[in-house]
């Protein structure tokens, strides 16, 4: 099955048009026609199966047939990770996580970052690529960058909050801590690690120090690590 992406439908939608750029790929490259299904989600967890009633490479015009609305995970699982030197790495990384089953995504600024401007919107089209090939129906949550510190200050929910780092401090493994239907914060470093100033700040905000084994992991493989952790944990 090839999934499609429409934000704007609802449950009370019957017909739309689909945009210029996915009219041509349907009808000029997938050759569809009228009479053929195709499947689209909102990303907030509808699938759709629609008809296409008007096959046009610049405006295709489908009704939907049917819907259903898939099953939300009793976990949210963010992750908020350090932006890596090489962009792509931290591209790799969130198409792996959005394949694997993440909730939020938030890339954070920290003290020994390389880097330290982030641009958003070509990763917001990886994760829907990846939502779309791994047929996910909830598009996963990308916020912009922030600091170490404002992050810190902003999480004020009933998250188990966790940082994952490197020094030779005490730490609990994650896969101990983590326990399943739980709503779960992970914070990943950049290539230096955090500094040991972020960890005590961390820790004073009721973050709970992790270790993800015992080899030392590149960021995004650390992250990739964290967030298949939790999920393997929540599997029914």
């Amino acid at each position: 099955m090839q999934l499609f992406y429409n934000p704007t439908i609802t449950a009370d939608t019957e017909t739309f048009f689909f945009d210029k750029e996915e009219s041509k790929h349907i009808v000029k490259v997938l050759r569809k026609k009228e009479g053929d299904n195709l499947y689209v989600t909102n990303g907030l967890g509808f699938l759709f199966k629609t008809e296409i009633t008007f096959a046009s490479d610049s405006k295709c015009l489908v009704k939907i047939i049917d819907s259903e609305k898939g099953e939300a995970s009793n976990y949210q699982l963010h992750l908020a990770v350090a932006p890596t030197k090489m962009n792509d790495r931290f591209e790799w990384f969130l198409e792996k996580a959005t394949e694997i089953g993440i909730s939020e995504i938030t890339p954070i600024i920290c003290d020994h970052s390389e880097r330290k401007v982030v641009k958003t919107d070509r990763f917001d089209k990886i994760i829907l690529s990846a939502m779309k090939q791994s047929l996910h129906y909830y598009l996963p949550k990308l916020n912009e960058p922030i600091s170490f510190k404002d992050f810190i200050k902003q999480q004020k929910n009933e998250s188990l909050k966790l940082i994952a780092h490197c020094e030779e401090t005490q730490k609990k493994s994650l896969k101990e801590t983590v326990k399943p239907d739980q709503d779960v914060i992970v914070m990943i470093g950049p290539e230096g690690d955090f500094s040991e100033k972020e960890i005590k700040l961390a820790i004073e905000n009721n973050y709970i120090p992790v270790t993800l084994g015992n080899t030392r992991l590149r960021t995004e493989t650390a992250a990739v690590v964290a967030c298949h952790s939790v999920v393997f944990i929540n599997e029914k």
